[in-house]
């Protein structure tokens, strides 16, 4: 696509580069012509590489290619600024992974709803030794998102990202609920 730019120049001709007595073959200078031609769009890519690699001013079809290099979670039907968003975000969310914060964020990110996500553990500091632990001894894990329409959510997508992204060690129970009713969607709790 990129190779496709017609006019486009080379900063530094093959042309310059011979010496003088072949400068002026013409037919020299056509054949060096159509290297220039050819090589013009690495020259662009190569003297812009800075701004493929950053996901605000990368190509759009090159920001795809940029979510896979650091596995930037997107959705089908994202819009152009979404997965920038989620490129540029990427890096930050997996420093995070496998917290509650981080888990919440990739449920934001996705799906545009911040989840509710109650876990086992806890950290806490005493003067006293021997004092009582925080959080409960057995992991457990419950993520609980509620929606107008359960249609805006779909339930496999989010049970992927959710698996895909919470502490490995603990079991894990899913909810979506529809606002105004308590009941999860489905009548029952799926468990990860």
């Amino acid at each position: 696509m990129r190779g496709a730019l017609a006019g486009l120049g080379t900063p530094q001709p093959f042309g310059r580069r011979l010496p003088a007595i072949y400068g002026t073959d013409e037919l020299t200078g056509r054949l060096l012509a159509a290297f220039d031609e050819v090589l013009a769009p690495v020259h662009s890519t190569l003297d812009n590489l800075a701004a493929y690699l950053d996901p605000r001013l990368a190509p759009h079809d090159f920001v795809d290619w940029l979510a896979s290099w650091v596995a930037a979670e997107t959705a089908p039907g994202w819009t152009l600024e979404q997965r920038r968003t989620a490129v540029a975000n990427a890096v930050a969310l997996h420093r995070m992974r496998g917290t509650a914060r981080g888990l919440a964020e990739q449920v934001r990110t996705v799906f545009g709803v911040w989840p509710e996500i109650n876990e086992s553990g806890g950290a806490a500091w005493s003067s006293t030794p021997g004092g009582p632990l925080p959080g409960s001894a057995v992991p457990a894990l419950t993520v609980t998102v509620r929606v107008s329409d359960p249609g805006l959510v779909p339930s496999a997508r989010l049970r992927a990202l959710v698996e895909a992204n919470r502490p490995a060690h603990v079991p894990c129970v899913l909810r979506v609920v529809v606002e105004g009713d308590e009941k999860p969607e489905g009548g029952d709790n799926a468990a990860l």
